[in-house]
């Protein structure tokens, strides 16, 4: 690329003067890109954008509808709006359903929605097609046919490979041709996280249309996916997913609610929702409470993902957990012999998850022979194969969900003895911050794994034995039976009492990353004092603040 010095230096005297870089004004003029790179974006010059793979759940800080702002915030904000009278309008914004639906005339109506979020997937062209499924499930949960798209992303121009945005719309596209939807334009914006979805727009036939108001006494709930989405893709996050799990919820969540749509209609669903970003226990809430009735649920009969269980017996639970229950937890009644981590699987924020169906209890059985007919494969797990019932409608009342449980399954140990995936058991060593030498931040010995054993040759015995004991030192850092801050506390305290400068450094760092306060920095440290003596005392206080 051709550089212009004199629009260089035009562009970059205006930002001096006013002293603010004038693309970006939280920065100075000159900014840091320009001093590492001698590019200045404000004169249009362009950075050459990284090349080779990406895993998108590692550029994000919430994957997927775990993204989404919480419902009861959502509900605060919303509720003060304008509104505008239209008696064309069958389902606006006060019914909190779905989709809208707009009359059109002689028994059609138009229905529409949009859906965007961050990456649950670790691949564009997957993350494209987990989009799209996701924003046409709308449509279906509504009963109706999907029959335009327009896309929306924001992508961090430059910062991950261009490839990356290609794949991830081509992954849309493709997933939208197969739902018979025609993508006719799209928007995008440059943003410091990927995000993707769609508006759509579909046709539905009014004595048809199934909203989440229509419960009725007597009905039984079929969820047609497994849950489990949510802490799947955390568990990918942080290097603790299992293969097998993250495929089979890729597979569901790639999968199209359409056929579910289509056989709950011709069955008569009396009220239907999909259960995605609020959880199991927030959607059916608010399909209780619209429909002016109660509900229960056995916790034993829900479809859950491979893995999910065994994620949650070691506490592998995402924070979308704790909002969704701040949102609707006090209209959950739980059984007191459910253990918590089967509680928190039900307010797990679903990404493209299934339909949630109210359906008269004597066309339940045909209706779910036809689901599991639809699907070739029944094994459990993949998509409506695993569709079941999992409660029923005990009456008229104010919206409550009672989850009960008949003991049938139970949440797993934990096996602190088994390894953790390959992924964890690293972490990246600290940088060196400035050439002066005293700010180097030296990795400690249980920390410098990656580095230093890419530098081990593997052509002489020595250097297996030191490769395998790094492999080693690395294994026992990452957590397993014990958790990331137990062991935190813990690293802090052996630095301490083996009096290990470097160490000590390194771990005081990660410690107030990891949110400790000081009070409990020294109460580690004060743990390996006990066994270090006066020594290491003097020791600790002339490191402490470092």
């Amino acid at each position: 690329m051709m550089i212009s010095m004199e629009r260089r230096k035009r562009v970059m005297q205006r930002s001096i003067r006013l002293g603010h870089c004038i693309c970006d004004p939280k920065q100075p003029c000159p900014c840091d890109v320009f001093k590492e790179k001698d590019i200045c974006l404000c004169a249009g010059e362009r950075l050459e954008a990284p090349a080779g793979p990406v895993q998108l759940t590692k550029l994000v800080e919430k994957a997927g509808c775990a993204s989404k702002i919480d419902q009861a915030f959502l509900k605060e904000v919303l509720k003060n709006l304008p509104t505008y009278d239209d008696p064309r309008v069958l389902v606006g914004v006060p019914a909190g359903d779905d989709a809208g639906i707009y009359d059109m005339g002689n028994g059609k109506a138009l229905v529409q929605t949009v859906d965007v979020f961050t990456p649950s997937v670790d691949d564009p062209y997957m993350f494209g097609q987990v989009a799209a499924a996701n924003s046409v499930s709308d449509i279906y949960a509504m009963g109706g046919t999907p029959m335009t798209a327009l896309s929306v992303i924001g992508f961090p121009a430059r910062k991950v490979p261009d490839k990356a945005m290609n794949e991830i719309l081509c992954g849309g596209i493709d997933k939208m041709k197969e739902a018979g939807v025609a993508i006719i334009g799209g928007h995008s914006i440059n943003d410091s996280e990927i995000k993707a979805g769609f508006a759509v727009t579909g046709m539905i036939e009014k004595d048809k249309i199934v909203t989440n108001a229509g419960a009725r006494r007597g009905d039984v709930l079929v969820l047609t996916k497994p849950l489990g989405t949510g802490i799947v893709a955390f568990a990918s996050q942080i290097g603790r997913a299992d293969e097998k799990s993250v495929e089979v919820a890729t597979e569901s969540m790639t999968t199209l609610n359409k056929t579910a749509s289509q056989l709950m209609v011709k069955f008569g669903a009396h009220a239907c929702t999909d259960v995605t970003g609020f959880s199991l226990c927030g959607h059916l809430a608010e399909m209780a409470l619209s429909s002016g009735v109660d509900v229960e649920v056995v916790w034993d009969n829900i479809p859950l993902f491979v893995g999910v269980l065994e994620y949650a017996a070691a506490g592998i639970l995402p924070g979308a957990i704790e909002r969704n229950k701040e949102s609707c937890g006090e209209r959950v009644v739980v059984a007191d012999s459910l253990p918590q981590e089967m509680i928190d699987i039900c307010y797990d924020a679903q990404t493209s998850g299934g339909l949630l169906v109210a359906i008269a209890e004597s066309e339940a059985d045909d209706f779910l022979k036809a689901l599991h007919k639809a699907c070739p494969e029944r094994s459990r797990g993949k998509g409506i194969a695993a569709a079941a019932v999992i409660g029923r409608v005990s009456g008229k009342g104010s919206g409550l969900v009672q989850i009960k449980t008949d003991g049938s399954r139970k949440i797993p140990s934990p096996k602190p003895s088994e390894p953790a995936p390959k992924a964890a058991l690293t972490e990246q060593p600290l940088k060196q911050t400035s050439a002066d030498s005293k700010s180097e931040e030296v990795p400690c010995c249980a920390d410098a794994v990656t580095s230093t054993g890419q530098k081990i040759s593997k052509d002489s015995d020595i250097a297996q034995i030191k490769a395998k004991f790094i492999d080693f030192l690395g294994s026992t850092s990452s957590p397993h039976g014990l958790d990331a801050y137990t062991k935190q506390a813990m690293a802090i305290a052996l630095s301490v009492a083996t009096r290990c400068g470097p160490c000590l450094k390194m771990h005081l760092k990660k410690a107030r990353e990891k949110g400790f306060t000081q009070d409990e920095i020294d109460e580690a440290a004060w743990m390996g004092i006990a066994f270090g003596g006066s020594p290491t005392m003097v020791f600790y206080e002339q490191l402490k603040n470092s």
